[in-house]
């Protein structure tokens, strides 16, 4: 009578693999190079892979080769040989044979590493190929999960396979994609993690064979078979679940077997991992295109034509800090002749900075149409913000009213912009420190008024997230600049004010001012 088989659990635990590549065989042309410095010279110039010399007493001299960054170094070693034909030793200067020496052992280590760094770069470029969605896949996901199963589970001779992955929260297995195994096992409720043995150790990053299942009810496998083989599915960062091979029959598997199954359980991460890069990848062009787009209109929004004013001349400009952002400036004609100019700066970045930003333009030119006083639009516009928004939203905006008869201007401001009052034979600041827009609801702004005579000009601009303190000593030095160049025309007033902020923050990417504003009257 046969003896039975006793029942037992194997677990394959995961070698890491030495990887370490044979850089110096891949120089074809090293040997030729030694032999040639060796009839040339007379003495013996060899590679060793080895960092030290194996027989250090008869070493006349070595250098160090280094092949590229988590390699071990090798050696160049020099030694006088004696032969036919070769030059006599006694006639060539040892020194100059090491400095030649030196000189083969430099390039070798640079040929070494640039080979070291091109065989890295290859796998990162291999990893920037770009997936390419198609209209229409050869095979679903689904399909193509089944065949993996199906190829792997026949590979080693078993009749089924099931794929188990993690739910968010890890504390359960579903069930996602089988072959062999009854269609309807799909809507059964997930496998508690905790109790399941066999998983549990899978997860750890070993290959578990259960023999015997039933006589083996602790590991609980999720599947009545004789044998059974459960590995993980994980990505280099990220454990995503199980897979399970099942065979009719007792046997056992050995570790090519359990190596084949883990090369399957890499495949069906990749194309998971594939699916949900397409997702993201997909995701991330359309969000590249609407962000374009709305760069594109925040753009187009900007004054490009200035009012047609006998005697007036005005320019501006802004930045953003991303691809859109909340800095603005404006100008628009009112009625009874008024002309409204603007600079302001929405709190935050990005899309969201962009939409504060079109609410504060949109609402200025409604509440424009109808007040006449800059304290009281700007106090309009802020309860307007205010009562809009959630209470997340808030801005600078420097606010002017001009009439192009007189060249009276009504100012008004929230936060803190910067507005300077330009004239030949010096200047005034104007700025003050003011709670932002939408700060508050029972907020109110107070209104200035200046003239602007022949030569004169206004400059307001926003300072940014971070803007100075109350009469911020850079505007003394910004003035004292401009003041000697009301000659030119407001659109080179803005560029040489651009100048000087990027002069004082060191590069053109760091400079405070955001959005800029000039209103020249020209002299008479």
């Amino acid at each position: 009578m046969a003896k039975p088989s006793p029942s037992r659990l194997k677990v394959y635990k995961e070698q890491s693999l030495n990887t370490t590549r044979p850089l110096a065989a891949a120089l074809g042309s090293l040997p030729e190079v030694l032999r040639a410095f060796k009839r040339v010279t007379g003495w013996s110039l060899q590679y060793s892979a080895q960092a030290k010399p194996t027989d250090p007493i008869d070493l006349t001299w070595s250098a160090p080769v280094n092949p590229g960054a988590g390699t071990a170094p090798g050696l160049l070693r020099l030694d006088p040989v004696g032969s036919a034909g070769a030059p006599s030793v006694s006639n060539v200067d040892p020194k100059a044979v090491c400095e030649l020496a030196s000189a083969v052992a430099g390039m070798l280590s640079e040929l070494l590493q640039a080979q070291h760094a091109l065989w890295q770069r290859e796998a990162e470029l291999a990893a920037g190929v770009p997936l390419v969605p198609q209209p229409e896949a050869a095979k679903h996901l689904a399909a193509r999960l089944q065949a993996i199963l199906k190829g792997g589970a026949e590979a080693v001779g078993c009749h089924a396979a099931a794929l188990y992955l993690l739910d968010e929260a890890t504390t359960s297995l579903k069930l996602r994609s089988l072959w062999g195994l009854p269609p309807e096992r799909l809507t059964h409720p997930s496998r508690p993690l905790q109790g399941a043995l066999a998983e549990l150790e899978a997860l750890l990053g070993h290959a578990v064979v259960v023999h015997d299942t039933d006589r083996l009810p602790q590991w609980n496998p999720p599947e009545d078979f004789p044998t059974a083989l459960c590995v993980p599915v994980s990505t280099p960062t990220t454990i995503l679940g199980t897979l399970w091979v099942f065979s009719n029959q007792k046997r056992d598997f050995d570790a090519r077997q359990a190596n084949l199954i883990e090369i399957v359980a890499g495949r069906l991460a990749v194309e998971l991992e594939r699916e949900m890069l397409l997702r993201v990848g997909i995701e991330a062009v359309q969000r590249r295109r609407e962000l374009a787009a709305a760069e594109r209109l925040q753009r187009s929004q900007l004054p490009t034509v200035r009012p047609l004013l006998d005697g007036w001349d005005m320019a501006g400009w802004t930045s953003q800090t991303g691809t859109v952002g909340g800095n603005f400036f404006d100008w628009f004609s009112l009625p009874d002749g008024l002309l409204a100019v603007a600079v302001g700066d929405a709190i935050g970045v990005g899309l969201e900075a962009a939409l504060t930003a079109n609410a504060v333009r949109a609402a200025l030119r409604a509440h424009g149409q109808y007040h006449r006083r800059a304290d009281r639009l700007l106090n309009q516009l802020n309860l307007t913000l205010w009562t809009g928004s959630a209470g997340d939203q808030a801005a600078s905006l420097f606010c002017g009213l001009l009439e192009p008869s007189t060249g009276q201007i009504q100012c008004a401001a929230a936060a803190q912009p910067g507005i300077i009052l330009l004239r030949p034979n010096g200047w005034q600041s104007f700025t003050e420190s003011n709670p932002p827009l939408a700060a508050s609801a029972e907020t109110t702004y107070r209104q200035r008024k200046c003239r602007l005579e022949a030569g004169e000009a206004l400059l307001a601009f926003a300072l940014g997230p971070a803007p100075c303190q109350p009469n911020p000593p850079c505007e003394e030095s910004l003035a004292q600049r401009l003041v000697g160049q009301l000659c030119l025309p407001a659109e080179d007033l803005v560029t040489s004010a651009l100048e000087h902020f990027e002069a004082q923050s060191g590069s053109r990417e760091n400079r405070s001012c955001s959005a800029l504003l000039v209103v020249r009257r020209a002299a008479s």
